[in-house]
């Protein structure tokens, strides 16, 4: 989903939410249960920006009839490099209604759950705030 990279990598996030369904399902590579709602997503992919250092996308797979795309990054949580994936549905609208992230390896994954649990707060405020 080339809009979605596009907006990530100029670190836009009004575009990125803009490209969010209302009703999107967010799975988190370090949380068992997905996050539904836009304004939730939202607030995750703002404090992902804050985790996330030397972010960058390093390949784009698309399906043939374009509703699926999978995007793999590189970034460093702390000293630890990760490598991960986000794996994007949209909907018969364009806008992306599953949004899917995995991340290795395990030690990069518990750094990125820390950062992200020490965001938390903010996170929860942002959405409620939204």
């Amino acid at each position: 989903m080339q809009a979605f990279r596009k907006a990530v990598e100029a670190g836009d996030h009004a575009a990125m939410e803009a490209l969010l369904a209302d009703d999107v399902v967010f799975t988190s590579p370090v949380v068992f249960r997905p996050y539904t709602g836009k304004a939730t997503t939202s607030a995750i992919l703002r404090g992902v920006t804050r985790v996330f250092e030397d972010f960058r996308y390093v390949r784009e797979i698309n399906d043939a009839g374009g509703r699926d795309s999978a995007l793999v990054f590189e970034a460093r949580v702390g000293d630890r490099r990760i490598t991960g994936c986000d794996f994007l549905h949209v909907d018969e609208d364009g806008l992306i209604d599953e949004f899917m992230v995995m991340v290795r390896p395990l030690s990069a994954a518990q750094a990125l759950a820390a950062a992200m649990g020490a965001q938390w707060e903010r996170i929860a405020e942002d959405a409620a705030g939204a």
